[in-house]
């Protein structure tokens, strides 16, 4: 007879019993100790989505601008006033509009111009990422705009065009818009405008031209510290792309230059 040896022995099912809730333990603890990581780590990203934007290159004077232009289906519809297609009369008119820049440029060749266009439909095609200004290229660009069709990703063109702002290596920076339409496609352009205007501290401006369509459906611009023109017809569209371009984009960033403004 082994005395004792009982007292001491555990049984199978006691093994087992511990192991289980050992296992259990150990996996309530890693489900807390995960979700903690996780709520941390959501917490981070929070305050990195809601820091301002940083530029990626040193910045000096000069203006930046991110032309977009609305080629969905709709802008194949007669312009009010003219029997051609809106989006021919569009061409005509963001020509005509760029021409102002060499009168600029000679006055303050200093001062660098970039331009940038970029069309939306459905979705958002960079024709020409932001560069010096290029009379001979931009005119080129704008020549081969693609035929509308599709829907109206206006928010999601803003965003896509932003961050070249930011790579441009100027202070003042603009977002120019043409559009006929309401958007359908991607993110809402109010919740887009908002943002850059938070997080760009103020410094990306956003214009909007609507042609052919109610200048109140971009009313919330005005919170945004953005602005909007109306254009009823060609004549008008050249009107106010005139107005926004010389009278506005060219008018302020010398302006701001000289006021110290560092955007």
């Amino acid at each position: 007879m082994r005395s004792g040896s009982t007292a001491h022995r555990t049984s199978p099912g006691g093994v087992l019993a511990v192991v289980f809730l050992t296992l259990i333990i150990g996996s309530v603890v890693s489900r807390c100790d995960g979700g903690n990581r996780r709520d941390r780590g959501t917490a981070r990203e929070e305050a990195v989505s809601d820091a301002p934007y940083q530029a990626e290159v040193d910045e000096g004077i000069g203006a930046a601008v991110a032309i977009l232009v609305d080629t969905s289906g709709s802008m194949k519809e007669p312009a009010p006033g003219d029997s051609r297609p809106k989006y021919v009369v569009a061409r005509e008119a963001l020509g005509a509009m760029l021409d102002a820049t060499d009168a600029f440029i000679a006055r303050r060749p200093d001062f660098p111009i970039k331009i940038g266009v970029y069309t939306f439909s459905s979705s958002v095609r960079v024709q020409r990422p932001i560069q010096p200004y290029d009379k001979s290229a931009l005119r080129q660009t704008i020549a081969e705009l693609p035929r509308p069709g599709g829907g109206t990703a206006i928010g999601e063109a803003m965003r896509e065009a932003r961050p070249d702002l930011y790579r441009s290596g100027v202070f003042r920076k603009y977002l120019l818009v043409v559009t006929d339409g309401e958007n359908t496609n991607g993110r809402a352009p109010d919740e887009v405008a908002r943002e850059i205007f938070r997080k760009s501290e103020g410094a990306v401006q956003i214009y909007f031209v609507a042609f052919d369509t109610s200048p109140e459906k971009f009313a919330f611009l005005k919170e945004a510290g953005g602005a909007v023109f109306g254009a009823g017809t060609g004549a008008e569209l050249k009107t106010a792309l005139d107005g926004v371009y010389q009278g506005k984009i060219l008018a302020e960033a010398p302006a701001g230059e000289r006021e110290g403004v560092k955007k």
